[in-house]
């Protein structure tokens, strides 16, 4: 009888997310990020927006840049959450990164800037990019576009993954928790994470050992942007870390961006669309990132077709 009863509570959320769905006109899958990071609690809330518009079941789900892209274009998730470069990227089918083009992904929404942040301990001999090539590292897990951020920086200062590993270190494919787990126990000598700043484990790293940040040196900078100007520049300061007060830490940056498959109903994708900008307030209330999302910057660094529903609605605000 336990048995029965246990099989029936785990069945029962199945059960009735197919009800939902069933009742449904369109079912909406988010893939945002990892937990420990911005883009997942956002995700969920924005599901939980979405959910009030009639004729939608909404879900969130964890995921990341790179896959992201890739779930969208098969239909596996209909709006992910990536990166402006990581979508370019994604579209074109550029290597080592993807494989093969991936043309049913549309432009949704621009978000907020994102920066590389690779983090060492406060005392420790490692001053540079360059420093890295033999030591224990943590870039984020495989289909992360902070990896693949981190594997381009790697090949400016003469070094792969694969280089890193023969010459005697250990790459570390975890989340942003088990990372700050990794340093807090003297596991690994730098940490990476393309992510919103300030951001929740840099800080908790900050407070305990403490830590510093690697600038990215500006002949690498400007070369990386040159062949993809879905990057920026960002510069780290004592405005987002107080370790860097009185200081700058110039780094590889780009935009996050909300990508939707080709496939969804205009109509769905302007009610969307609409819903994310009407609740801005809420969004603020999940993370003070979103203080930063504006509209008048919805379709800054674009590098996609606009989702013709949700060009509609920036079309009726004027947003260019």
């Amino acid at each position: 009888m336990k048995k029965f009863i246990h099989a029936l509570m785990l069945s029962a959320p199945l059960v009735l997310a197919g009800n939902v769905a069933a009742q449904a006109d369109e079912f909406i899958r988010i893939a945002s990020g990892p937990s420990g990071g911005s883009w997942y609690p956002l995700g969920a809330k924005m599901a939980e927006i979405f959910n009030d518009i009639d004729g939608l079941a909404v879900s969130n789900g964890p995921g990341g840049g790179v896959g992201n892209v890739l779930d969208v274009n098969n239909k596996e998730a209909e709006i992910g959450w990536t990166y402006g470069h990581t979508a370019y990227d994604g579209l074109k089918g550029n290597a080592p990164v993807f494989k093969a083009a991936n043309p049913n992904i549309r432009h949704l929404a621009t978000l907020y800037p994102a920066a590389i942040q690779t983090a060492v301990p406060k005392d420790s001999d490692i001053q540079g990019y360059g420093d890295l090539k033999d030591k224990n590292l943590s870039p984020g897990k495989l289909t992360w576009s902070g990896y693949a951020a981190a594997q381009l920086i790697f090949s400016k200062y003469g070094y792969s993954v694969d280089d890193v590993k023969n010459a005697g270190g250990t790459v570390h494919h975890v989340g942003y928790s088990d990372s700050v787990s990794l340093m807090k126990d003297g596991h690994i000598d730098a940490y990476t994470a393309l992510t919103s700043f300030p951001q929740a484990t840099f800080l908790d790293l900050e407070f305990s050992p403490g830590i510093r940040f690697l600038p990215v040196d500006k002949e690498v900078l400007d070369g990386i942007r040159k062949e993809n100007p879905g990057y920026i520049q960002v510069d780290l300061s004592g405005e987002q870390y107080k370790s860097l007060e009185g200081k700058t830490v110039p780094t590889l940056g780009a935009v996050t961006i909300m990508v939707v498959n080709a496939d969804v109903p205009d109509d769905v994708v302007y009610e969307i669309t609409k819903a994310l900008w009407e609740h801005h307030d809420d969004l603020v209330q999940v993370k003070d990132v979103w203080k930063t999302v504006k509209l008048e910057n919805a379709l800054l660094g674009a590098a996609l077709d606009v989702h013709p529903g949700a060009k509609r609605f920036y079309d009726e605000k004027g947003v260019k």
